[in-house]
């Protein structure tokens, strides 16, 4: 789509978000979008059309209240179904016929349409366009079934796509409703963060060895950030949030350090920075989703399109780039995460035992065989 076109089209009638929903509906009804396809990710959006963010997330949550398309995890949001016929056209959107739902689901098991349970339970929009609250939906709401709410929305879609209208809208309840259980989206992300935590437990006894100890602690929080993408992006070393759940990690981290000849500072700031190198890693998590979702590539695929491209830039001088050169003309070379995360917490768990030699505490010293790693 060239700029012009796309400037043209929020010019039109309606509000912004309006007219570009209409637009992506239009290319479902085209068959330019196929049922499974991935429609344009809320970055892309943005940049197509030139709004902001705040417009691209409703422009999905227009088509996904219509049934028009949903997230699926890993993934992103694809095409789900396509609307009625203009004449006799009801609320409801045509459904993917069950032979196709059977097609998509070999293809991609994730994106096999929405239960229909699930769509009776949603509620219509009004012509005012505004929500229907369920019956009993205030009533029966709860800060737990916020916070999970928040939680699936922000695993399935981003940060980018939460809101407390957004929550609200999936519980079917008044927007104001959620502050008399939560103050705000910060008091939301705190509790989102707790609970996230909270999944995985810390194994019970600690470990006696402080090396299998804080080793344990990185890949709890290795698998947590994993689980949830949009996590690491929210923590902060420098103003830590009081999340009791969180805060455990960092007591352990202490406590299997603790009587090993160091001071108190040298054990929270050991403590702090490998849970700070965990962390500025699994931020990839979110990065690499988004990525994906923007380009319709994984990783590997990317790495496939433009590796030819980026050696022969990089390989074309040697002089320039020796060591490029020589990697280049040599074994293949992991750098996925997995490999950086094992590799960087191994090192930094080498220079914590030198620093325990140093300080005459037990235990200190490289691991076995870490020194030839």
């Amino acid at each position: 789509m060239n700029g012009r076109w796309a400037v043209g089209l929020v010019a039109g009638s309606g509000t912004p978000s309006e007219r570009i929903a209409a637009e992506l509906r239009r290319r479902i009804v085209a068959g330019e979008l196929a049922l499974g396809a991935r429609v344009p990710s809320t970055r892309r959006i943005t940049r197509e059309w030139g709004v902001a963010m705040a417009t691209a997330t409703k422009v999905l949550n227009r088509l996904r209240d219509e049934g028009l398309v949903r997230a699926v995890p890993g993934v992103g949001t694809v095409v789900a179904g396509k609307p009625a016929p203009a004449a006799g056209r009801s609320r409801e959107p045509q459904r993917v016929s069950p032979r196709a739902s059977q097609r998509m689901a070999e293809r991609m098991p994730e994106q096999a349409p929405e239960p229909a349970s699930r769509r009776e339970a949603r509620p219509e929009a009004e012509s005012t366009g505004a929500r229907r609250v369920r019956a009993g939906g205030e009533r029966d709401l709860t800060r737990e079934r916020i916070v999970a709410t928040a939680l699936r929305v922000a695993d399935q879609e981003g940060l980018t796509a939460l809101s407390m209208r957004r929550v609200a809208t999936d519980l079917g309840v008044a927007t104001m409703s959620l502050y008399r259980h939560v103050p705000g989206k910060d008091d939301l992300l705190r509790l989102m963060m707790d609970v996230a935590f909270g999944e995985q437990p810390l194994p019970e006894p600690p470990a006696s060895d402080w090396r299998e100890g804080l080793e344990t602690v990185a890949r709890v929080q290795w698998r947590i950030y994993r689980r949830h993408p949009w996590l690491a992006s929210t923590m902060s070393f420098t103003r830590p949030v009081l999340a009791p759940d969180a805060a455990l990690h960092t007591e352990r981290s202490i406590a299997v350090l603790a009587g090993r000849g160091l001071s108190w500072e040298e054990m929270a700031q050991a403590s702090v920075a490998l849970a700070a190198f965990v962390c500025g890693l699994a931020v990839h998590f979110e990065r690499e989703a988004q990525a994906e979702q923007d380009s319709g590539l994984s990783a590997e695929e990317w790495m496939d399109r433009v590796e030819g491209e980026d050696h022969e830039r990089l390989t074309a001088d040697p002089e320039r780039f020796p060591m490029f050169d020589a990697m280049n003309r040599g074994p293949e070379i992991d750098l996925g995460l997995e490999a950086l995360f094992e590799f960087g917490m191994a090192r930094m768990l080498d220079g914590i035992g030198l620093l325990i030699e140093q300080r005459g505490g037990e235990g200190g010293g490289l691991a076995r065989g870490s020194a030839n790693k």
